[in-house]
């Protein structure tokens, strides 16, 4: 459903959200080796990040990208709509006359399905996906705080 420009997009936004990154500048070497992405197309997907104004980009031996807010107000739809705008269905796709002024049922319920999905990207926000207590890490290798019950859990292990 999302295309490996998203991906990617998501996966750097993550990285310059956490703790990590977030009190520094980081350059586009060191977003793309943290995140496993290509650095030559990292580079055009920061681009677009910054010109959606999710990043921030300065030049300069200072000079890096940055999240240009803090992380409980950009929403996962943002970051989305930034590199590849979330598309709905408001026409046939198939360009049938007969459904001109109205979906048929099949992409009528995809269209609802979709409106499903948005609504949960715009939602959620950078910050839910950082605190997640989930213990996947979201998206790349970045570093994580554990939550009090996942130190817990390790610290009983270790008896």
């Amino acid at each position: 459903m999302f295309s490996q420009t998203v991906e990617y997009a998501l996966r750097a936004v993550v990285y310059l959200a956490t703790e990590h990154a977030a009190a520094n500048r980081m350059n586009s070497e060191q977003i793309a080796k943290a995140t496993s992405v290509p650095q030559a197309y990292l580079s055009k997907v920061l681009k677009q990040l910054a010109h959606g104004e999710i990043i921030t980009s300065a030049r300069g031996a200072k000079g890096g990208f940055a999240i240009a807010r803090p992380p409980a107000q950009i929403s996962i739809l943002e970051i989305v709509n930034a590199v590849e705008p979330f598309q709905r269905i408001k026409t046939c796709p198939l360009g049938l006359s007969a459904h001109y002024d109205q979906l048929c049922a099949l992409h009528c319920r995809m269209d609802r399905s979709l409106e499903i999905v948005e609504s949960e990207l715009r939602n959620s926000t950078l910050a839910d996906i950082i605190a997640d207590p989930n213990p996947s890490v979201p998206l790349c290798d970045v570093p994580r705080k554990k939550s009090k019950a996942a130190k817990t859990r390790s610290n009983s292990r270790r008896v």
